[in-house]
């Protein structure tokens, strides 16, 4: 099992700039690729952003593309998304998760995720 940890959510005006966090602990030498989630009330946790964990190969859904940024600090078992022009849209709850188990090449589903932090609160006003 891995225990992630998210931070560095809080609230930006549109336009503005925003860089979460995410820890992790234990088992983190069987991690295949971590990734960004996020959900808002009443709608699925949809896919943000994944990096295969060895080669650092990323990937993003098509409506983050050029706004935001995936990476990982392997010493620090640590992933971070940056996120840049941030629109009122993205205000979410943004989970981070780890897949152990490879399932796809480029994992974007939450099923493909074993292990999930707790989220942290994405606010953005117009």
């Amino acid at each position: 099992q891995v225990q992630l940890v998210e931070s560095g959510g809080g609230l930006v005006q549109a336009g503005g700039s925003l860089r979460l966090s995410c820890a992790a602990s234990g088992r983190t030498s069987s991690v295949y690729a971590m990734g960004w989630f996020r959900q808002v009330p009443g709608k699925v946790r949809e896919f943000v952003a994944g990096i295969r964990w060895s080669e650092g190969r990323s990937f993003y859904a098509n409506s983050v593309k050029g706004r935001f940024t995936i990476s990982r600090d392997n010493a620090k078992n640590t992933v971070y998304l940056q996120m840049n022009s941030l629109k009122p849209e993205d205000t979410a709850v943004y989970y981070c998760a780890a897949e152990r188990h490879r399932t796809t090449v480029l994992p974007t589903t939450p099923s493909e995720y074993e292990d999930w932090g707790q989220g942290t609160q994405v606010t953005v006003s117009s």
